[in-house]
């Protein structure tokens, strides 16, 4: 058990380098580029910061272990905001200013009733996960143009926040390699030690998803969240988990799904219920006041609290 425990936290630490050092890399790249900072920090560093998700979900998938899949990205966009919002507005309410932001909420929660519709037939097919990705393709270029319409205090808010370009372009390239092949291993890694603590544990492959692994998966979401909301950065904050969940849904389990058809297994109604209803009650937070204060967050930190108890106890 120890030794399971110990490969599991070698490989979300493993994971959570490979993310930082991709985002890192692949940020300086569309830097030098000239991609705008904000139409960056919507895109690659919220698409970014869920790799690990990517990668656990992929390899989950091809080892048999679906539950895992899905129960990853159900899991880690129930933390990105209960737990992750949460924590990141109890230390400093967040305000948010940018349009972009306020629309893609509501899209969060169009998606999350997608996929719950998708899973409604118990399998994602191949097909289902190709209108996934072109959905992410769609939402990406929409983004880069909203981007550019956004005003001139938003985007210097995401250029101060963006990492310095003075990488060159073989040391961005060499980041992005090395950021790859740690998320490649760390996932392998954290698979098999999920599947083995579930067995140790006597749980089901979808609980260790959901909690552990969602978690787990999640923490590069939650230092990019925490320190923009400590630094009054209140749109990267809120942006970056509403980025990361769209990415999860149609990045994630599309390709998931392209490669093979996708069950939901053992994650039951009442997790995607719970995705579903807290991207609801955040785009209603978002549509009413434009800012989520500290009431706001120990509402989404109990609610996460309520959740993964009725789950470990169900």
């Amino acid at each position: 058990m120890l030794i399971t425990i110990a490969q599991a936290g070698l490989g979300l630490l493993t994971l959570y380098f490979g993310g930082e050092w991709l985002v890192r890399g692949a940020t300086a790249l569309a830097m030098r580029l000239g991609v705008s900072p904000l139409a960056i920090g919507l895109t690659v560093v919220a698409f970014g910061t869920s790799l690990p998700e990517l990668v656990v979900s992929i390899d989950a998938s091809l080892s048999g272990a679906s539950d895992i899949s899905v129960g990853n990205v159900v899991g880690s966009n129930i933390a990105n905001i209960a737990l992750i919002l949460g924590i990141a507005t109890v230390l400093r309410p967040a305000v948010v200013e940018a349009k972009v932001v306020r629309f893609d909420a509501p899209l969060v929660v169009l998606v999350s009733c997608l996929l719950a519709a998708v899973l409604f037939n118990g399998v994602a097919t191949p097909l289902e996960g190709g209108l996934m990705l072109l959905g992410l393709i769609v939402y990406t270029v929409f983004t880069f143009w909203e981007a550019s319409r956004e005003t001139e205090t938003i985007r210097d808010e995401f250029a101060s926040a963006a990492p310095e370009a003075h990488a060159g372009i073989a040391v961005s390239l060499g980041l992005v390699g090395v950021g790859l092949a740690l998320l490649m291993g760390g996932g392998r890694l954290l698979v098999i030690s999920a599947v083995d603590l579930a067995t140790a544990l006597g749980v089901s492959q979808a609980v260790i998803g959901l909690t552990i692994v969602a978690v787990g998966t999640s923490l590069p979401e939650l230092v990019t969240s925490v320190v923009a909301s400590l630094r009054g950065q209140g749109d990267i904050a809120i942006g970056n988990v509403v980025g990361s969940n769209l990415f999860n849904i149609l990045g994630i389990l599309g390709t998931t799904a392209i490669i093979a058809p996708l069950g939901r297994g053992n994650v039951g109604w009442s997790d995607v219920g719970a995705m579903c209803g807290l991207a609801a009650l955040l785009a209603v937070l978002l549509f009413a006041r434009r800012r989520l204060g500290r009431v706001e967050g120990a509402l989404f930190l109990v609610c996460y609290v309520v959740y993964v108890a009725t789950l470990v106890g169900a």
